[in-house]
């Protein structure tokens, strides 16, 4: 990969990366309901299932989207589904009790599957591997996929930071309240640019 094409692909990633997005939105919840440790699985479960989604489009599924046109619908669909009720769990987060323990974050393998449902991540994966892999070799898919993870990780882990640090004052149940339905609302407007292509 050129210097040209690597620069812009960091670029493209940091940007996409650091907007707001179903993934982050998800963390800042996280990390104002349950803090940065007990986030970590989550965050890196983005991170490290974004980068396996991207390799495997990169050594083939692309294909079957472009032969089948219909199975990305039906990918489409059955993400904003369950963004949905993503938005509903979110919104009817009870705060968690320190005491019991009660309420739990998201797992490393829930937020790995949940790359492939989200849909800004799946259109991230793949225009960075159809505009920074010209030559769609696997080498150059694996590259992408690292490369955009190597950003993506700082990134996503400044959404959780920003969660934790209003954590404070979301000790009010109202507050606390508020804020996930907002959130809940923000994860739901997130589907806007899906339902319109």
């Amino acid at each position: 990969m050129n210097q040209q094409l690597l620069s812009g692909l960091i670029a493209y990633a940091f940007v996409t990366s650091i907007t707001p997005g179903p993934n982050n939105l998800m963390l800042m919840t996280s990390g104002a309901n349950f803090g940065f440790r007990r986030t970590f699985p989550h965050m890196m479960g983005v991170s490290l299932g974004f980068v396996l989604m991207a390799v495997v489009l990169g050594a083939g599924l692309v294909q079957l989207f472009t032969l089948y046109p219909a199975s990305f619908t039906v990918l489409k669909i059955l993400s904003v589904v369950y963004m949905a009720w993503l938005a509903w769990k979110i919104a009817n987060a009870a705060a968690p009790n320190p005491v019991r323990g009660t309420g739990q974050p998201i797992t490393f393998l829930q937020a790995c599957a949940f790359q492939w449902v989200n849909p800004k991540a799946v259109a991230m994966a793949l225009t960075a591997l159809t505009n920074y892999a010209p030559d769609h070799s696997f080498f150059a898919n694996l590259l992408v996929a690292v490369i955009f993870g190597a950003v993506n990780l700082p990134s996503v882990s400044s959404w959780v930071l920003v969660g934790q640090q209003i954590q404070r004052w979301l000790t009010n149940p109202a507050r606390l309240r508020l804020f996930n339905i907002t959130m809940a609302l923000l994860l739901l407007a997130s589907l806007y640019p899906v339902l319109r292509a």
